[in-house]
């Protein structure tokens, strides 16, 4: 019987670490994957570290990561053993009082730290950005430090740094010759918490940051949004680090405590120095990675400030600008056009925009924008005719087309019919056939043009009669189908084949499409959405010069090809989408990569803002229709 329990406890710790580690095991082996794919291994490779080391924002979030976790674990660490050892000379009362708000911010969820933080620095009109995430790491490394030292102090004589002092020593001398030493293995246990909870830190980091900086955990975080192996290159940089930091955690205190009785406590003086020497080493190198120099180029030393959705650029087109013109180029991402548009309301300054085609006609109404000046940009004649003089900039005076495409369904030929497809169109996803089997898209604009055109509708109605309609379709179709709502994860799991069909934009679905042979896309005959990203110059920008040399790059054959074939979305320069789609190109035969132009009944969205109000009102109630059926 005890043979039994024991093999059933060893099975179960198996599983358990396999539950743990495997992912992680997944992970690291397709770091070194030489293709795109985050699930089919084509091949050893270090490509993708090669990437990460050459990325200008990867290595500097590192910088980021590095300097914030060594400069706060220092003074967190002088803090908080300070801050023990004065609170373990007050009275009982006071102790017990300023342990339990001590616990407090460990007890807090993190977003409410966040948010407490965020809101201190904006009534104080800080500028968020690297000074604000210091502050707020050594503020929340602080209690950390303290529940460390405390048990070591609460085991020393009270008594023993005055009979110290009787003897002579005076009170400095006292306490860094007698309770110091004693203490160390709780103060090196205390720094090395700290350490590690600045390097995981996310929550915090990403509510108080600004002005481009980031850490690696907000860059992880920006890269999973749209499929870009890199994240398991760097990613597990992390695990790496983490894991060597928590080693320390749990090898150094012993040591200490089994050398605390020898003279000069030698080797507390040796593991916490030498790790903080390390990390200070791969600080420096990164910090020459990033700031390396130069030769004389047209705008050395500027810094363009580009503001686009996540994952966007192509994997050497930053780098290939910095290299050309010598500026440095800060990159932050939005996931929606609206997160963009508070930013830019607040007044935050940027040089280059990626917004899409409705909300640039809403900056330029709003005048939020500067025109172009044409006698600075030689791409006009390299676009794509059908993405250029569109209804929300009719004569291109505002903005530079960016990608463009479709939004339609991505399909597994082996589970539908595309008989179904043709017959149905978008009545597809109410089709009881695939019940539990389809994806729709978290995006009230794209989810209700979808029941708009099935009901045959304009998608920019402000009928609210057919409005009402089409929230009534969407509501029939989560709560008979079953859906699942998501967002970019649609990507890798429709390549995996994971449901029969799902709404999709054409981009991802070109991607789906190439790493699996069995998926194709239909756009329905009831018209669909033509949408388009282009490049704009904020009213406020700051370096317009650069940012139309910027804009001439991105839209120029080398730069338009990078970003093309790197994220799979349809060029706006006409010789690269003619490559990339033509014989022996990267998406040859792949009918997503080519947008369907010229169609009448596909449209361009177009802004309102009361249509745009009942439009996220009503998907709401869609999202808690769709809850309510699970």
């Amino acid at each position: 019987m005890k043979k039994e329990k024991r093999s059933f406890g060893k099975i179960l710790m198996v599983l358990t670490l396999i539950f743990f580690y495997l992912p992680i095991v997944y992970m690291v082996i397709f770091s070194f994957n030489s293709g795109k794919s985050l699930t089919s291994f084509s091949g050893f490779s270090l490509r993708w570290y090669r990437h990460m080391m050459e990325s200008h924002t990867m290595m500097e979030s590192l910088y980021t990561t590095f300097s914030i976790a060594l400069i706060a674990t220092a003074i967190s660490t002088v803090v908080g053993t300070i801050s023990a050892i004065g609170l373990s000379k007050s009275k009982k009362i006071v102790q017990n009082l300023m342990e339990q708000v001590n616990n407090l911010p460990m007890m807090n969820p993190e977003i409410v730290t966040a948010i407490g933080f965020m809101l201190l620095f904006i009534t104080f009109r800080v500028e968020k950005g690297y000074v604000t995430m210091l502050l707020a790491h050594i503020a929340f490394c602080i209690p950390y430090v303290m529940l460390s030292v405390m048990p070591k102090i609460r085991s020393l004589d009270p008594n023993l740094a005055d009979a110290a002092m009787d003897l002579g020593a005076t009170p400095w001398r006292a306490l860094t010759k007698v309770i110091v030493p004693q203490i160390m293995p709780g103060i090196v246990s205390g720094a090395l918490i700290a350490f590690t909870m600045s390097i995981d830190d996310f929550i915090i980091s990403y509510f108080v940051t600004g002005g481009g900086v980031k850490n690696l955990s907000i860059t992880v975080y920006t890269m999973s949004k749209r499929v870009n192996p890199s994240i398991n290159a760097i990613s597990t940089l992390v695990v790496l680090l983490i894991t060597a930091v928590l080693v320390l955690i749990n090898v150094a205190p012993k040591r200490m405590a089994q050398r605390a009785q020898k003279a000069e406590l030698r080797g507390h003086r040796i593991v916490m120095p030498t790790a903080v020497a390390v990390c200070a080493a791969v600080a420096v190198l990164v910090f020459v990675k990033v700031n390396g120099g130069n030769s004389a180029l047209p705008y050395e030393g500027q810094t363009l400030h580009v503001y686009n959705w996540g994952e966007y650029t192509g994997e050497n087109l930053l780098n290939d600008f910095e290299a050309k013109t010598g500026a440095k180029v800060v990159m932050e991402n939005f996931d929606s056009n609206e997160q963009m548009y508070i930013k830019v309301a607040n007044g935050e300054t940027y040089d280059v925009l990626v917004p899409s085609d409705y909300m640039i006609q809403r900056l330029i109404g709003e005048d939020y924008l500067q025109k172009l000046d044409k006698t600075k940009l030689d791409c006009m004649d390299k676009l794509c005719e059908d993405v250029i003089g569109l209804p929300y900039d009719p004569n291109n005076d505002y903005s530079i087309p960016y990608f463009w495409g479709t939004v339609g369904i991505v399909y597994d030929k082996n589970q539908v019919d595309i008989e179904d497809l043709e017959r149905e169109g978008f009545e597809i996803f109410r089709d009881p056939k695939y019940r539990g089997n389809i994806y729709l898209y978290d995006s009230e604009r794209d989810s209700f043009m979808m029941a708009l055109k099935a009901l045959g509708y304009s998608m920019n109605t402000s009928s609210e009669k057919e409005l009402q309609e089409a929230y009534e379709w969407l509501v029939s179709c989560v709560q008979t189908m079953k859906p699942e709502i998501v967002t970019d994860e649609i990507i890798d799991n429709m390549a995996q084949g994971r449901k029969a069909l799902g709404l999709i934009y054409s981009g991802d679905a070109a991607y789906v499409m190439a790493e699996n042979e069995d998926m194709g896309y239909y756009l329905p005959e009831s018209g669909t959405n033509l949408w388009s990203d282009a490049m704009v110059i904020p009213a406020n920008a700051k370096n317009p010069e650069l940012a139309h040399d910027f804009i001439n790059f991105v839209s120029d054959y080398e730069g338009a090809y990078d970003n093309s074939s790197f994220v799979g979305y349809t060029s706006a320069n006409q010789e690269v989408m003619d490559t990339l789609y033509g014989e022996g190109g990267e998406y040859e035969g792949i009918d997503a990569y080519m947008p369907r132009s010229g169609y009448p009944k596909d449209e361009v969205f177009e802004y309102n803002e009361d249509t745009r109000k009942t439009i996220a009102n009503l998907w709401s109630k869609v999202k808690i229709a769709a809850s309510n059926a699970e």
